[in-house]
């Protein structure tokens, strides 16, 4: 709770920090990385720093944490805090590097506002981080402390077992284990931080889902090449999509991640969207494994057949479950289709589309997508505590839809 002194201060306040937390953002990293280049060394994915993306996430996530001390103090955004803990963890994160990052940013603040960050106001906003710190402090402590695992404990070495070209632009690969050390296992839907050694000398991390059930030796992922029209390509999914062979090592997190499948009876519903495929590999994987007996529906939407990541697995997982079944949608059919009932063609619309009574919804693909699926199972009366949604990228923030 925000302390009566601080309250008052943060709602006159919030408006013009509001207005200006891009700028904060932007001063806040590249002044931190001025005095800890450290930093960017296996901790800060820098292609989401040179576009804007990590600075809009902090900002984001500090906007959205503040308004709901003031508007909402009683009911504070768990699902936003639970996802940046799983996110931190996977990424090693201590508890003192919450300190480095506290004083960047308040100078930042000040930085920006100038005399109008009097004694009182900075208090009040220093209040403010401290909360929202320490619940994520003690949120990740929580995770490190379930897994037997410490920052610096999370990473293990694995090698590549397998390399299978599943489409034009995405490579899954199969990694087996190096060491005698217990491997914990994955939970469905989990993903693992790759920290990956760049030619600079700069290690570089990034999530990938873990698409198949772990067997206690293998871990197996899908790496999208990003290649998008006046932007550069994606340093570390170029990088393993060129140079990365049978027989090389990569260092992987242990798996984290909030969005996992509920054990219960009920039935299933995933809708995703190009790579937004892989979460929902893992799960079917683990119904699979399981040998699950709920009704489970595949909702998928791509460019085209061809486009379809890791297509045969999902086909293959679905077909042996009692009751699983799939409906795509194709925004360019071409002149094959799938041998699966319910191919459509253009964006995915579940305005009519035939759904499981009482189902629990995971979704999961680029925002917008997810957005339009999310408001369309509203609209139709799915409550909102029966749809979870994986967010990749720092975009978290955004997620909360409510």
């Amino acid at each position: 709770m925000l302390s009566d002194t601080s309250t008052p201060v943060i709602k006159a306040t919030l408006p013009v920090v509001g207005e200006n937390i891009q700028e904060i953002a932007k001063r806040f990293y590249q002044h931190m990385f001025g005095e800890h280049p450290e930093l960017l060394d296996g901790l800060f994915n820098r292609g989401n720093q040179a576009d804007g993306r990590q600075q809009q996430a902090l900002a984001g996530s500090i906007a959205a944490f503040a308004t709901t001390l003031i508007e909402n103090p009683d009911d504070l955004p768990d699902h936003l805090l639970s996802r940046i803990a799983h996110k931190h963890v996977s990424l090693g994160l201590r508890p003192d590097q919450y300190q480095i990052v506290h004083d960047n940013l308040m100078w930042a603040i000040v930085d920006v506002l100038g005399e109008a960050v009097t004694e009182p106001v900075a208090k009040a906003w220093d209040e403010v981080y401290w909360l929202m710190a320490n619940l994520l402090i003690n949120k990740e402590r929580g995770l490190y402390d379930a897994v037997h695992l410490q920052p610096d404990t999370v990473w293990r070495t694995w090698r590549v077992a397998e390399r299978i070209e599943e489409s034009a632009d995405v490579v899954t690969f199969v990694v087996e284990r190096t060491d005698d050390r217990p491997v914990k296992p994955s939970l469905p839907g989990q993903y693992v931080t790759l920290k990956q050694l760049m030619p600079d000398g700069v290690h570089q991390p990034r999530q990938y889902s873990l698409t198949r059930a772990d067997d206690g030796e293998h871990r197996q992922f899908a790496v999208k090449r990003v290649h998008e029209s006046g932007k550069p390509d994606g340093e570390v999914s170029t990088l393993l999509h060129r140079d990365i062979k049978v027989g090389d090592e990569l260092v992987l997190s242990a798996p984290f991640g909030d969005v996992v499948l509920e054990y219960s009876d009920r039935p299933i519903v995933f809708a995703s969207a190009g790579i937004g495929i892989t979460p929902m590999a893992g799960m079917l994987s683990h119904l699979v494994k399981d040998g699950s007996t709920r009704t489970v529906v595949l909702f998928h939407a791509d460019h085209s057949e061809e486009t379809f990541a890791l297509r045969n697995q999902v086909t293959e997982d679905l077909a042996k479950l009692q009751y699983g079944s799939m409906a795509v949608w194709y925004e360019e059919p071409g002149h094959r289709t799938q041998e699966v009932e319910g191919v459509n063609v253009g964006y995915m619309d579940l305005t009519d589309t035939e759904l499981p009574a009482d189902a629990e919804f995971y979704l999961c693909g680029p925002l917008v997508f997810m957005k339009a699926v999310r408001s369309a199972l509203i609209a139709r009366g799915i409550p909102a505590k029966d749809i979870q949604y994986e967010v990749f990228g720092p975009d978290l923030w955004l997620a909360d839809f409510e």
